[in-house]
């Protein structure tokens, strides 16, 4: 960070006498080291003019039951000096034969600080409180604890309120404490394979499957209230996907007093919150024992073997939309009918060439023996098969129910659940994939689904022609896709020459190209062109052993100009074997080509933009 000396020193004679400053002084050879320690002592003086607010946290080791933690002020001070001190001025007194560096700061301004912390934690815990009606537990817990983490570091955190309820920290700690209590963990099957034996599990919460989950194996739990759980707890983070999850465990270990561990920190995703991951780095986490779920293993099935079921029109679908999408989606017959929202599903009759195609595909990833398998693919279908079977340690975690349905000239089969570990990384990914069959019955493609509610969502816009719908499900499954297995050709095809693509939170003109910025206070943050946007993905592809992306909250519209043009607002999350984050996808998109839709515009915005209605860029944003 750098320091202009803009003052004089009469008007730093001011400064000094002026009791609305803090100020720290540092004394060194060189100008860095002086200006480190001067860095230091501001620390100091920041600490001892806020530290009396902070005793809650510091000195009470469980105030109400409600915080068990021994932070010590100077990390706290630390995650701020390091990350949100940005409004510090600096003062060279001298030069020689020393440097003297003064840093100074105003109050007013450690107090906006802490003001500022305390309006991300709320924004945090509101969309904690929406992410747990949706069923997406993985996202509450960890929007609450991240709130939870902000509101511990803050002076008075104790005492913010929020939306005028009770006091908001005792009441983001219980919300934790409460979605663990009601998440529900069975083991539904278990396989010996090797010397490793591999247990299904089903996650529910309030007897609903949850849309998304994380955690990890626990195998011991110690009274150390800083470290709830012995070192023997496995590292590998676990992702269940609308309910089905799984664990790797040593053949012939006993079930009956699993455990798993929830994960509500999420370290990794912080990373693109530089403030908030400098809280969690210099702050103790707080232990939740209700983290520790036992897992009930008294219906697990052992060494089940893998029969693929055809489920009755929409029955393989578990709806978590609303009861009449989840009504629209049960109804069966035995001719074409409507699954979702007007969208053909395929009787037994018509399915019996692509089931016989599945069952070949369900024996082959079931038994891992693929040498058979390539005369059921199109030679584009097959090179992206391959790619998916070698995407991390690829296992079928279950017997398949699978539902047919038409996509135009071809069919679509949904929904293979499988898991995907990469032990480089200890990270395992569930996802439901999807094939694409055409009128051979041999698989031209295959994706990782939408979550259920996503794929319901679009399904059910009756206002759109189904095609639309499943041209924009198809397009979603097969974009997330292609970054999970490199598809940097296809990536390449589908986005305009002229592409606009934004990294940050609004956007920055840039002159004549097909799609511009329709409003002025959208003017910041950084555009790449395509050529800079693919040479970047190709380093990325080439240094990362894996790379997952999971889509939520996705918001579709089209142009008023232009029936063929969608603006789809989603939430990324993005996991890679060196990063992870979460932010704000939105992709202006031309369908004009079903066959071959073309983006126009790519923003990214690691958080929602109060300049922005509704936080997020849109359709609206642009002049089409």
């Amino acid at each position: 960070m750098g320091y202009g000396q803009s003052i004089s020193p009469k008007d730093w004679e001011k400064i000094q006498q002026n009791s609305n400053y803090l100020i720290g002084m540092g004394t060194a050879d060189n100008l860095d080291d002086a200006r480190q320690m001067a860095e230091s002592d501001l620390a100091g003086k920041i600490q001892t003019n806020v530290q009396s607010r902070f005793d809650y946290v510091i000195n009470q080791q469980n105030k109400g039951k409600q915080v068990s933690s021994d932070a010590k002020m100077k990390n706290i001070i630390r995650s701020y000096t390091a990350v949100t001190l940005n409004n510090v001025s600096e003062y060279i007194a001298k030069q020689k034969p020393k440097f003297v560096v003064y840093r100074y700061i105003k109050n007013s301004e450690v107090r906006a600080m802490f003001k500022r912390r305390m309006e991300m934690a709320k924004k945090w815990a509101r969309e904690a409180a929406e992410r747990e009606k949706e069923l997406k537990i993985g996202d509450a817990l960890q929007d609450y604890y991240w709130a939870l983490a902000l509101l511990r570091s803050c002076p008075d955190g104790d005492l913010e309120a929020l939306d005028g309820n009770e006091k908001m920290l005792p009441e983001v700690f219980n919300r934790v404490k409460d979605i663990l209590g009601k998440v529900k963990v069975n083991a539904v099957s278990s396989e010996q394979s090797g010397n490793q034996q591999r247990v299904t599990l089903e996650f529910t919460y309030g007897g609903q499957p949850t849309t998304n989950f994380n955690y990890r194996l626990c195998n011991g739990k110690t009274d150390d209230p800083k470290k709830p759980f012995d070192s023997s707890y496995s590292g590998e983070i676990y992702s269940a996907k609308d309910g089905t999850g799984e664990l790797l465990l040593p053949a012939g270990a006993k079930l009956t007093s699993l455990k798993v561990v929830a994960e509500y920190e999420f370290r990794e995703e912080a990373n693109i919150h530089p403030e908030l991951s400098s809280v969690l780095d210099c702050t103790d986490p707080v232990p939740f024992n209700a983290a520790v779920l036992n897992v009930d293993t008294k219906n697990c099935a052992t060494n089940s073997q893998y029969v693929m079921e055809i489920a009755s029109s929409g029955g393989s679908r578990r709806s978590n939309g609303t009861p009449q999408q989840a009504q629209q989606a049960s109804s069966t017959s035995s001719a074409s009918t409507n699954a979702v929202g007007g969208i053909l599903t395929l009787n037994a009759q018509e399915a019996t060439p692509y089931i016989n195609t599945m069952k070949a595909i369900e024996q082959g990833i079931s038994q891992r023996s693929y040498s058979g398998l390539q005369g059921h693919f199109t030679p584009e279908g097959w090179k992206m098969f391959e790619s998916l079977i070698s995407y991390g340690d690829a296992k079928l975690l279950r017997s398949p129910q699978v539902e047919f349905s038409r996509d135009r000239e071809q069919v679509v089969c949904r929904s293979f659940p499988m898991s995907f570990t990469f032990k480089g990384n200890r990270r395992t990914f569930t996802e439901d994939v999807v094939f694409y069959l055409d009128a051979q019955a041999k698989i031209t493609e295959v994706a990782f689904g939408l979550e259920q509610a996503a794929v319901n969502d679009i399904l059910c816009r009756d206002q759109w022609s189904a095609d639309a719908r499943n041209v924009m499900v198809h397009f979603l499954e097969t974009y997330k896709t292609a970054y999970a297995l490199k598809r940097w050709d296809y990536i390449n095809t589908i986005f305009s020459n002229e592409a606009l693509i934004i990294t940050g939170s609004v956007v920055k003109a840039t002159g004549k190209q097909e799609m511009g910025p329709a409003k002025v206070q959208h003017v910041k943050y950084t555009r790449q062109t395509k050529e800079e946007y693919m040479a970047s993905l190709k380093r990325c592809f080439q240094s990362n052993e894996y790379i997952n992306i999971h889509f939520a909250d996705n918001i579709v519209r089209r142009s008023n100009n232009n029936q063929n043009i969608y603006g789809i607002q989603i939430k990324q999350d993005y996991f890679s074997s060196s990063y992870g984050d979460t932010g704000y996808l939105f992709l202006l998109i031309d369908f004009a080509d079903p066959n071959a839709p073309l983006i126009h515009v790519r923003t990214w915005q690691p958080d929602k933009d109060p300049n922005v209605r509704d936080g997020r860029i849109g359709i609206t944003d642009f002049m089409l």
